[in-house]
């Protein structure tokens, strides 16, 4: 039995999958799912579970190298997008801002591995991650 980190078997599943430039949604519970992709639903009811806390167990388990975000997050949601720098500023990180309708397109395209839904209510709160590698430089040994 696992005793910390994410618990849950298909999210763990799905982020072992995730490879080098797979795109990964976190979304609130409002965002239009992709039908032909994976969908990881945690939504008990809403507010739950929060997005963030969805996205700050990701980041301590998947190499990520960007996150998108809707630009209208800016002046929809401020205090929600200062919370969600918060939480990605440990990994240092480029947070992208793209319109959301952009954001919309992403979350069908080729490159979306899955879609991880939350119970979030905030308007303009999804995500998608672009996965990382955990490596770079040189040989050290």
């Amino acid at each position: 039995m696992l005793k910390q980190g994410i618990l849950h078997p298909q999210l763990l599943r799905v982020l072992g999958e995730t490879g080098h430039m797979d795109h990964l949604m976190v979304s609130d519970s409002g965002m239009p799912q992709p039908l032909d992709k994976e969908r990881v639903d945690l939504a008990i009811v809403p507010h739950l579970p929060r997005l963030l806390d969805v996205l700050a167990a990701i980041r301590d388990t998947l190499a990520i190298e960007k996150v998108f975000v809707a630009e209208e997050v800016k002046t929809v949601s401020p205090r929600y997008l200062k919370k969600l720098l918060a939480v990605v500023e440990p990994i240092g990180c480029p947070v992208v801002f793209i319109p959301h309708a952009e954001l919309k397109a992403m979350s069908q395209g080729d490159t979306l591995r899955a879609s991880v839904r939350t119970g979030e209510c905030t308007s303009y709160s999804t995500v998608i991650i672009q996965a990382g590698v955990p490596y770079g430089g040189d040989d050290l040994t």
